[in-house]
């Protein structure tokens, strides 16, 4: 064209497939088939003439058109790759350094699972006056996480009110959706939350109120301990391997407790043991992991060496402290007691020098000496010995304690020797070496817990 319309202020081509036309004004009024890019507010400078043993200039256009088409057909797609790509990475970097610094939710909840929680809530003026304004005469206990009060609601149910402190660092809505959890926990050996009640900087959980107090109220004690026939106390260890059980294996989360005890396993009017202070760990703050916590928080007597050592924790480390558990609801002693100056003073170490002289029967409850049967009593010390065993990997799991607290013809094997605690010298001893109470993560000693914290650790399947 540019040969033959030089300088033209307007021009026709009419060819056989193809109609060419241009002007300075207007000429066209129907629709464009094929959308092209606004044109270029000036026009420019028209080329002189090619010499005529010189390539054409459309055809040497037209090629470099092309190979730009190619080049921008390659290069476009391979860029937005390459952008998609860093942006992600910096997407997931930044991600991992915000997982690193913040605790990563252990389950995940929906507007519904929300909302059950908000169908919960109980007004403070309801709380108030059925606690009689939490009245020192209702205080059931206290603990780390705050006082326990008995209340009774307008309706006649009898309820224990657990005012968490103040000092607490959680925040509402993270506390909300940890209590989502608590309330799709159901089984009949678990304390039931019955509400929740979130006013003027108050933390109250409400649950349903045993009349039996907790187990060391009456085990411990002297005059109360002859109510706890051999029958009722089956019962009582039976339960507690069940409700632990459906914790390790049949809910919907792993739940392991760390920091089971007799102070909180609840019974009711029947003496059926309910588990309390589950799920409530992170109330509390922390550092926990899934596996490993320099924060190493229990109660003394009841913590396996593992954990208390290096801050391994798991579901056998539930077990030991279940093995323990056995030992005191058989024997009627405390797992911390001194017994004899003549003794190392830890239940454990008295309870394995009688289990080898073959003399464990003397260690019973002098209430069920000569009312219990004594091959129950023996395999109930020999499931305990099993469970508190040195190496968790020994030790069985919960769903094989239900089968052999159930069945008379599972044989059992020889437990092996199991650590002991030392009151006096802080330290963990077996045959060859004794293990200060140090965290191999800190190197700090361990704080060991002086009150009745939960230090429960959720743990997703």
């Amino acid at each position: 064209m540019p040969p033959y319309f030089s300088r033209s202020q307007g021009a026709r081509v009419f060819a056989m497939r193809c109609n060419y036309r241009y002007e300075l004004y207007s000429f066209f009024l129907g629709a464009p088939m094929l959308r092209l890019p606004a044109p270029a507010p000036a026009l420019a400078p028209v080329p002189p003439p090619a010499p005529a043993n010189m390539t054409p200039p459309a055809a040497t256009g037209e090629r470099r058109k092309n190979k730009t088409g190619i080049a921008l057909a390659i290069a476009l797609p391979v860029v937005a790759v390459l952008l998609t790509t860093v942006t992600v990475c910096l997407y997931c970097r930044r991600w991992r350094i915000r997982s690193a610094s913040k605790p990563e939710p252990l389950y995940s909840t929906t507007t519904t699972d929300v909302q059950s929680i908000d169908s919960l809530f109980i007004d403070l003026l309801t709380l108030r006056a059925a606690t009689d304004n939490f009245a020192e005469s209702n205080r059931l206990g206290e603990g780390g996480f705050g006082a326990v009060y008995k209340g009774l609601l307008p309706s006649g149910q009898e309820i224990a009110v657990k005012r968490l402190s103040r000092s607490s660092g959680q925040g509402i809505e993270e506390l909300k959706n940890e209590l989502v959890l608590v309330a799709k926990l159901q089984h009949k050996n678990l304390v039931r939350l019955v509400g929740v009640c979130l006013q003027e900087h108050e933390k109250l959980l409400v649950y349903e109120y045993m009349p039996n107090r907790s187990i060391d109220t009456i085990l411990f004690d002297s005059e109360k301990s002859k109510e706890l026939d051999w029958g009722k106390r089956i019962k009582i260890i039976n339960g507690i391997a069940r409700g632990l059980l459906y914790l390790h294996e049949d809910s919907q989360l792993r739940i392991i407790h760390r920091d089971l005890k007799t102070s909180n396993v609840l019974l009711d009017s029947d003496y059926t043991p309910k588990i309390s202070d589950f799920g409530m760990a992170r109330l509390f703050g922390g550092d926990q992991t899934r596996e490993v916590t320099s924060r190493v928080v229990g109660t003394y007597g009841y913590m396996a060496p593992e954990y208390a050592i290096r801050g391994h924790y798991s579901m056998k480390s539930d077990i030991f402290s279940f093995g323990i558990l056995m030992l005191e609801i058989v024997t009627g002693r405390r797992s911390s007691g001194s017994f004899s100056h003549d003794q190392s003073g830890d239940l454990l170490s008295l309870v394995w020098e009688h289990w080898t002289m073959g003399t464990v029967l003397q260690l019973m409850d002098p209430s069920l000496a000569r009312h219990g049967p004594g091959n129950q009593m023996l395999k109930c010390v020999h499931i305990g010995l099993l469970c508190v065993q040195d190496n968790p990997a020994n030790r069985p799991m919960m769903s094989t304690v239900n089968v052999m607290l159930s069945s008379n013809t599972v044989s059992l094997q020889a437990p092996s020797k199991p650590s002991f605690l030392n009151p006096n010298s802080g330290t963990y001893s077996d045959y060859s070496e004794s293990y200060p109470l140090t965290s191999q993560l800190t190197g700090r000693p361990v704080v060991m817990s002086v009150n009745d914290v939960s230090v429960t650790e959720l743990e997703p399947r």
